[in-house]
């Protein structure tokens, strides 16, 4: 499979756009995903050959891009850091280029470090942009968690100018943004549906907000379900587990199903 995308080069919404754009269009193209599918394939089979693509292409690929948010259009970050592990336990010295711009995402998170430029909502939530923003919370504290055991496995830290960022501190972060995610917050509320005392009723989500086959057992056609979308009755299917889009940058949010930034 790696073989065929790195000889037919191009992003699947270059022919699919006008199903999946705007909302799933590939904005960050194809090279980040092969840079991120050789990193893991050689993590995967120590196959010298994947190392030998990464250092050959890495450069064309978007290596030497300094890059803020993980998704699932865009691997960079996630890129850098597992190839950052080559340099911290591995000790392999062409992989210090990552190391360096892996500190540089990390410096931007921390605040009162000389690179730092994220936002956060007066109750401590990384805030990344207003569509289901709890997506980059959830990525980036797993990032912060991955690199902090890696830091951790090596002895090391990251440098931000005359600061130094400990494994402990990433953790911290990380744990900071799951605890307002699961309730310590200002709003007091849960945005993992079905855990806690208080979470949202309204997810927008068509297989939650509809009845279930027991209830109504005859079809509902597809026209038909926009009365249980804009319905102010809570979803009767607890989606149990499911992480929404979150409060916006004030902290405020909107248990509105049609509000699919949010819900």
């Amino acid at each position: 499979v790696f073989e065929f995308a790195d000889q037919y080069r191009g992003s699947y919404s270059d022919s699919l756009g006008s199903v999946v754009c705007p909302f799933y269009c590939s904005y960050s193209g194809y090279n980040d995903e092969l840079l991120w599918g050789a990193s893991w394939l050689h993590r995967a089979s120590q196959n010298a050959s994947y190392m030998t693509y990464i250092q050959s292409n890495g450069h064309t690929l978007g290596a030497d891009d300094d890059d803020y948010s993980f998704s699932w259009d865009d691997k960079r970050v996630g890129t850098k850091i597992l190839l950052s592990k080559g340099f911290l336990q591995d000790r392999i010295e062409e992989l210090q280029l990552y190391k360096v711009h892996t500190d540089n995402y990390i410096c931007s998170l921390i605040p009162g470090t000389s690179s730092f430029q994220a936002q956060y909502t007066p109750g401590g939530l990384l805030y990344k942009g207003s569509a289901s923003n709890l997506q980059y919370v959830t990525s980036t504290a797993f990032l912060l968690l991955t690199y902090a055991n890696y830091l951790n496995s090596s002895g090391g830290h990251a440098s931000c100018g005359t600061t130094t960022v400990t494994a402990k501190n990433l953790i911290s972060l990380a744990k900071k943004q799951v605890d307002y995610i699961l309730g310590q917050n200002p709003a007091k509320m849960s945005y993992m549906v079905g855990f806690g005392e208080r979470y949202p009723q309204h997810v927008h989500h068509r297989g939650s907000s509809l009845p279930s086959v027991h209830v109504h057992p005859n079809s509902i056609p597809c026209n038909a379900g926009f009365q249980y979308l804009y319905s102010s009755s809570p979803n009767p299917n607890i989606l149990v587990g499911a992480i929404l889009g979150g409060p916006d940058n004030r902290d405020s949010f909107s248990d509105d199903r049609n509000n699919y930034q949010q819900s």
